[in-house]
């Protein structure tokens, strides 16, 4: 049977499978079994943290790009606080609160290993400790990359297009350079610890730390969901369009764009928080623009640009197809060395490739944007059968 009536509802599998979504989560899942069966779990796990952390930092430049409009090139710099953010803050706090240094020093090579260590003694002693100091650092974390997209937002919003773009990727190298230069602040050009309040999880630290970031990352989704559906999202969308009509329908156009900085600011900060507290340590020079603008766009790009459901989708893809490049690169293109040709560095030639057919072929991405009525389907349909109703009454 082809189809069957679901709750008043035909159901077709057919159309169903050829769904795209559909289609890209059955690749998915195809992949990460190969993945499964040949390395282990411990590689779906690594996927998996690497997709979390950057779907999160990908639907905060899918806000501000995808559904504002806003040519976002500055993406690494909220990434950027929230990781400094994390670096510096939280840890004095505990630091001075045991009694230990906690001025410029504490971001000094030569006391910080020592400092973090005996902080992270302290965490290990209680559950409500480490909880506590983790849900301290992400909201340090948010409420810095929230400031820093208000800051950013007041000399760049009323900029239009290239202007807006190149002022934002200045303030990400900006940002950089400041961290990388400023040895009081996260040790500069030398990485300092983090203290890790995952670490009293033992050997299930690893486990614990994908865990927690990928529920994260399934809330942002949630969020933004709700926040791009209500009338805010819709007032996006029209700026995002034509901000001619949304400013002569009393929009008011450099507001709704600053919130979206502000929002989308805050989730990537989050974002760099996260990284920061599961690989234990922050150094300033790591926060690049190819890492943390680049990638985020590519990804972007790659599953739908103004859909969330699709950036989801095209992170993970790409960062299954990213490392199955790199653990694969020398086994499968091994014989590329008889032309002289090095597979170290495919990762990006193959990667490029992949973005560059799927621009070729479907310009809007894997999953694109859906253009969705202002009413649920449902209430459409009662108030149709309501006036249907009234013609009939009035016969």
């Amino acid at each position: 049977m082809s189809s069957e009536k679901m709750n008043g509802i035909k159901f077709d599998p057919r159309e169903f499978f050829l769904r795209r979504e559909v289609m890209v989560i059955i690749v998915i899942l195809a992949l990460l079994t190969f993945l499964y069966s040949s390395r282990g779990v411990n590689i779906i796990l690594t996927i998996f943290i690497d997709f979390a952390v950057f779907a999160i930092i990908t639907m905060s430049l899918n806000l501000e790009t995808g559904y504002t409009g806003v040519p976002q090139f500055g993406r690494v710099a909220a990434v950027i606080i929230g990781a400094f953010a994390v670096g510096a803050i939280p840890g004095r706090i505990m630091a001075a609160m045991m009694g230990l240094p906690s001025g410029l020093e504490y971001a000094s090579d030569t006391v910080n290993f020592r400092l973090v260590p005996e902080i992270t003694a302290l965490l290990t002693t209680s559950y409500l400790y480490s909880l506590l100091f983790l849900l301290g650092s992400l909201a340090i974390a948010a409420v810095c990359g929230a400031g820093i997209g208000w800051l950013i937002s007041r000399p760049a919003i009323r900029l239009k297009e290239a202007y807006l773009g190149i002022s934002l990727l200045a303030f990400g190298d900006f940002f950089m350079w400041v961290g990388h230069n400023w040895t009081g602040l996260v040790g500069g050009s030398v990485p300092v610890n983090v203290p890790d309040p995952f670490r009293i999880f033992g050997g299930m630290r690893f486990t614990i730390i994908v865990l927690v970031i990928f529920v994260i990352a399934f809330l942002v989704f949630l969020y933004l969901q709700k926040l791009t559906k209500s009338p805010f999202g819709r007032s996006l969308r029209m700026i995002r369009d034509n901000d001619v009509s949304a400013g002569a329908a009393g929009k008011n156009i450099v507001s709704v764009r600053t919130q979206s900085l502000v929002i989308g600011a805050a989730i990537a900060a989050l974002g760099g928080g996260l990284y920061v507290l599961y690989v234990s340590s922050v150094a300033s020079i790591g926060f690049t623009r190819l890492t943390f603008t680049f990638w985020p766009w590519a990804f972007m790009m790659l599953g739908g640009i103004g859909s969330n459901i699709g950036v989801l989708l095209g992170v993970f893809l790409l960062s299954i197809l990213r490392t199955m490049i790199v653990i694969f690169r020398y086994q499968w293109f091994g014989f590329l060395t008889v032309f002289g040709i090095d597979p170290l560095w495919l990762e990006f030639t193959l990667l490029g490739a992949v973005i560059i057919i799927v621009i070729l072929f479907m310009p809007h991405g894997l999953v694109p944007e859906k253009i969705e009525p202002m009413l649920p389907k449902s209430r459409v349909r009662r108030v149709l059968e309501r006036r249907q109703l009234a013609k009939e009454g009035a016969k």
